[in-house]
């Protein structure tokens, strides 16, 4: 089975599709993270997020990795600490540094591939990470070769927004899925643990704050690697969903992947076969891939009228990429002046919009009811004369 590997934003790095997210490897020993990860690595996957301070597991990973460094990509974290006897998150900049260093000695490296800014969730913590001495210390890293990329973790679209903004981030760690997508921002990561978040039944469709963030994303080349793609697993039944259906774990990173911007969805890995799980989605088919038909036909919180750049509406008989069409338009109309590399990517279809039969076939195979037909002659409009 071969991995297939996707460019990281502007960084220059190549990932595969499946990464390791190191969280559940803080249950292991040596021995089973040895295990794991060289399994990983033979499946081909190459990235690895350790925000984990437990130095036991900062060990094993390096133990694990050791002979490879240089073929894995790792998302360390500035601002993870362990502190008696337990992680917790710090801006203490005395911590941040001993932190940090303690990664380095224990994963047996000089250098971190991506330096992830840990959890930052709220404005205040924002402005005082980015604006103060922490930042600082995270570019005189970069200077100095100890990190490749400059990176930030996570939940809430409308600080990812402000982060990405400034310009000084290479990479974002956010949490994608498609249940999550529909919840206006929150600062408190544990809103969107509780059932009571999703009651709302004006909930619809993905949250415009998250779909400007990843189309953000898209246009300042920042890639996004993706934590929690499975919702802490409440998507796998339909008693736990809030869509009241159950995905499988190929239809929620086949869901991830389709985002703009994603690279990359980190999984946690607790044994053989959760790695086998989640590789399957390289050989998996369209049907198995297909998540828009399960939230088309849910009980609660429909999709209908949003383009989720799920591919169902293929194939077009004038060989158009309609997702891609959509995704572009969607990226072009965000700004009142469409961004050159935007229109670039659309002159480089091989099919345009303007070929558009309005033949209608496209129209019965997408399950949420799109106007494909009006988003192709809109395309045709904006990109001729833009």
């Amino acid at each position: 089975m071969q991995l297939r590997y996707r460019e990281l934003g502007r960084t220059g790095f190549k990932v595969s599709e499946i990464g390791v997210g190191g969280e559940w490897l803080d249950r292991l020993d040596l021995a089973q993270t040895c295990q794991i990860l060289d399994y990983c690595f033979d499946k081909g996957i190459n990235i690895l997020d350790c925000y984990m301070s437990n130095p036991s597991t900062r060990s094993n990973i390096g133990s694990a990795i050791h002979d490879h460094r240089n073929e894995w990509l790792i998302e360390g974290h500035f601002g993870s600490i362990w502190e008696n006897g337990q992680y917790k998150r710090s801006r203490d900049m005395n911590k941040v540094r001993s932190a940090f260093e303690d990664l380095l000695r224990r994963m047996k490296t000089d250098y971190i591939d991506i330096g992830m800014i840990h959890y930052v969730d709220e404005i205040s913590d924002l402005n005082g990470v980015f604006q103060g001495e922490f930042m600082e210390y995270v570019q005189e890293c970069k200077q100095k070769g100890l990190i490749r990329a400059v990176g930030m973790s996570s939940h809430n679209p409308e600080v990812a927004i402000k982060a990405v903004e400034t310009g000084l981030l290479d990479v974002l760690l956010f949490s994608v899925n498609p249940a999550y997508d529909i919840l206006p921002p929150v600062e408190d990561v544990m809103q969107l643990f509780e059932d009571a978040v999703f009651q709302d039944e004006t909930l619809a469709g993905i949250a415009p704050e998250r779909a400007a963030l990843y189309q953000l994303c898209q246009r300042r080349e920042v890639g996004v690697t993706v934590m929690k793609g499975f919702a802490g697993g409440r998507l796998f039944n339909e008693q736990t969903s809030p869509f009241g259906v159950a995905l499988t774990p190929v239809q929620c990173i086949h869901y991830a992947l389709t985002r703009p911007a994603v690279s990359s969805v980190m999984v946690g890995f607790g044994d053989i076969k959760h790695v086998d799980d989640a590789v399957a989605y390289e050989i998996s088919s369209s049907d198995e891939r297909d998540y828009a038909s399960v939230l088309a036909q849910a009980p609660r919180h429909s999709y209908y009228g949003q383009c989720t750049y799920c591919g169902h509406c293929a194939p077009c008989a004038a060989g158009i990429d309609i997702a891609m069409v959509n995704k572009l338009l969607d990226l072009a109309v965000m700004q009142e002046k469409m961004p050159e590399t935007v229109r670039e990517h659309y002159l480089a279809l091989e099919h345009r919009a303007d070929e558009c039969l309005q033949c209608g076939a496209c129209l019965s195979r997408c399950p949420f009811g799109v106007k494909i037909i009006h988003n192709m002659q809109r395309a045709k409009q904006i990109f001729t004369f833009a």
